[in-house]
């Protein structure tokens, strides 16, 4: 638990890869709750490129955002993540972030080699909410 605090204190620019206009899915929820927190969200879904998601400008992949990228905040699936890391390292992130049941053993080691911390199987709006509660 301490590290994802000490994560979510520390970093406030945050891509959120598998961004969606219908607010009803998680993503959406996450991102909205996140933007609450007063975290920078930049939605990435190459399907919505330049469409607005929650008032936000859609980008198609990580390595287009203009602006520096903290955390990579993943909702695809796990055998996504390995190019995603990879993105990750390229954009010099500082964590590579994948949501719940979402593992992949090539991304971590990927992120890791390079000095990015990886979360996997955990929920950025969970443990936001666990860490304002304690």
């Amino acid at each position: 638990m301490k590290k994802t605090k000490e994560i979510l204190e520390k970093y406030k620019k945050i891509a959120l890869i598998g961004a969606s206009k219908d607010l009803t899915k998680t993503s959406s929820i996450v991102m909205k709750s996140l933007q609450e927190y007063g975290y920078k969200v930049y939605p990435v879904n190459p399907s919505m490129k330049g469409e607005q998601i929650l008032g936000e400008k859609v980008f198609g992949s990580i390595t287009e955002i203009d602006s520096p990228v903290e955390i990579i905040n993943v909702f695809r699936p796990s055998n996504e993540a390995i190019e995603i890391a990879k993105e990750a390292v390229k954009i010099n992130a500082k964590v590579l972030w994948l949501q719940l049941d979402i593992k992949n053993e090539e991304a971590k080691r990927i992120v890791e080699a390079n000095n990015i911390l990886y979360i996997e199987n955990k929920c950025t709006k969970i443990e936001f909410d666990k860490y304002l509660n304690q």
